[in-house]
């Protein structure tokens, strides 16, 4: 169930002849709506890094003249963009952030602690270390960080010194494991979620890049659209929106040493227009889908 699905669709202010970017495809729901509002002329360009989005991705979809799907990182996305002619051409972006669905339901992917399977965490299965093999010869001091910081634990510490007692004795490979692990040193007092929440949310974006690939794909952002197009990014947890927000606030500002000046040179100029608040999901979405709690949109129109 695509989330946010009807202000994403009014966000991007589709035209039929219009081209179009889903640069996180998941299984297809925006997208699908995207082509649905698509002329004859009209385009769309989908990525996603996971293999098995790619091989779900729809046989009708797949056999349309104007929608193309690439098994890539939103990192490449301006390479990307270029092999195909689309630089400065796409009137609108769209950037579903964080895990999918699927991707969490399938225990297998080794993404959540409430579904005991392989403890893996890739986006990319074709690439990578997965989780396992980074915890296996993580030092404390590097776990730690990466556990306070990504996933802003407070106990973060306490996590980092058990798993690597733990593992001195026997390898962590599955996710019940790690879960049951982190609960047993991690207080649940007070909390509203499951002390291995914030861990494997820092795991993950780690071993997937997660906010790198976000500010590789919002600098190209600015090379993509054309005058007019609109950039759209749905996070999902504040560290992606803070790093969204940012770069919205900073390249819809004149540089700061041109600021109230008569004359600004063309390069200092605001590159993007806001258009509009953070919209979040309503009541009734909330209820059709519990995961749309933590959603937020975020709008920007290219100058």
């Amino acid at each position: 169930m695509p989330v946010l699905l009807g202000p994403v669709l009014q966000a991007l202010n589709i035209k039929e002849d219009g081209c179009y970017v889903d640069g996180t495809f998941g299984r297809g729901g925006h997208s699908r709506e995207i082509l649905r509002r698509l002329g004859k002329t009209g385009r769309l360009l989908a990525i996603d890094r996971d293999p098995q989005a790619i091989d779900a991705a729809d046989p009708v979809m797949r056999s349309d003249p104007r929608f193309e799907i690439v098994k890539d990182e939103i990192a490449h996305l301006e390479n990307i963009a270029a092999e195909r002619g689309l630089l400065g051409k796409v009137d609108g972006l769209l950037l579903d952030l964080g895990v999918s669905s699927p991707q969490l339901d399938e225990a297998g992917r080794g993404f959540s602690f409430r579904l005991d399977g392989p403890l893996d965490m890739r986006m990319d299965t074709e690439s990578g270390v997965s989780a396992a093999e980074w915890l296996a010869s993580v030092d404390e001091k590097t776990l730690k960080k990466v556990i306070a910081e990504y996933g802003e634990e407070r106990f973060a510490g306490r996590i980092a010194r058990a798993i690597v007692a733990a593992r001195a004795s026997k390898a962590i490979l599955r996710t019940g494991q790690l879960a049951e692990l982190i609960a047993s040193v991690a207080p649940a007092k007070s909390r509203r979620i499951h002390p291995a929440t914030k861990t494997f949310q820092a795991i993950r974006i780690f071993i997937n890049r997660e906010l790198e690939q976000l500010d590789a794909a919002l600098a190209a952002s600015l090379q993509l659209l054309a005058p007019g197009g609109r950039l759209c990014a749905i996070s999902f947890h504040s560290l992606e929106d803070r790093r969204v927000k940012r770069f919205l606030r900073n390249t819809s500002r004149v540089s700061e040493q041109y600021r109230g000046m008569p004359s600004i040179p063309e390069g200092y100029r605001p590159r993007m227009k806001l258009t509009g608040k953070a919209v979040t999901a309503s009541a009734d979405e909330i209820a059709a889908n519990p995961r749309a709690r933590s959603a937020r949109l975020r709008t920007a129109e290219r100058i």
